[in-house]
């Protein structure tokens, strides 16, 4: 064993094995060589780990704009409906609870209108969560707010898949018209 070398990896140079420091599989001419090494690349491990996990933000990444533009958009539903109750249940507007952007037809089975106003309102956590959105009591004060003909123009089926650009635009309006509302 004698014979064998490794180089340090401070000061690069080999030295035998039995005369260094083996410190977490690495190898160092001494101790000290190890505090330096440990001390100079303190923040190398930490970095590249950050920089995997950060995801950067890029234009074409549909899920990303699509988290964005549904933001936008509750977040305008909300303020529109500042001073509705909610939409299914008997909670004013002064309730102190978390308030939802409620879809009548969901996100998932119909993907075509989750930006349509007409079928997203101002409704409490509780029936939105815990309640599945209440729709026995949604449907009937859905109709009354916008009326029989605007409803029956929600069970339309059609297919729609949003592009990046879209989601951007769909993004931009909303910010845009919450701001206009503030």
């Amino acid at each position: 064993m004698a014979n064998k070398k490794r180089r340090c990896r401070e000061c690069k140079d080999y030295k035998p094995v039995d005369e260094g420091v083996l410190i977490n599989g690495g190898f160092y001419c001494s101790i000290e060589h190890a505090t330096k090494y440990a001390f100079n690349n303190k923040d190398k491990g930490r970095k590249i780990r950050h920089t995997e996990q950060k995801k950067e933000f890029k234009s074409n990444d549909k899920a990303l704009r699509l988290k964005c533009a549904q933001s936008a958009f509750n977040a305008f539903i909300r303020e529109r409906d500042k001073l509705l109750d909610c939409i299914s249940c008997d909670k004013d507007y002064s309730w102190f609870g978390q308030w939802h952007a409620g879809h009548y037809k969901t996100t998932k089975a119909r993907p075509d209108i989750r930006f349509n106003e007409d079928n997203c309102h101002k409704q409490c956590s509780v029936c939105n969560n815990f309640l599945s959105a209440n729709l026995d009591e949604y449907r009937p004060r859905l109709i009354d707010k916008i009326g029989q003909d605007r409803f029956l123009a929600l069970t339309l089926n059609r297919i729609k898949r949003y592009t990046c650009e879209e989601l951007k635009e769909i993004e931009l309006k909303y910010k845009k018209k919450l701001k206009d509302i503030k």
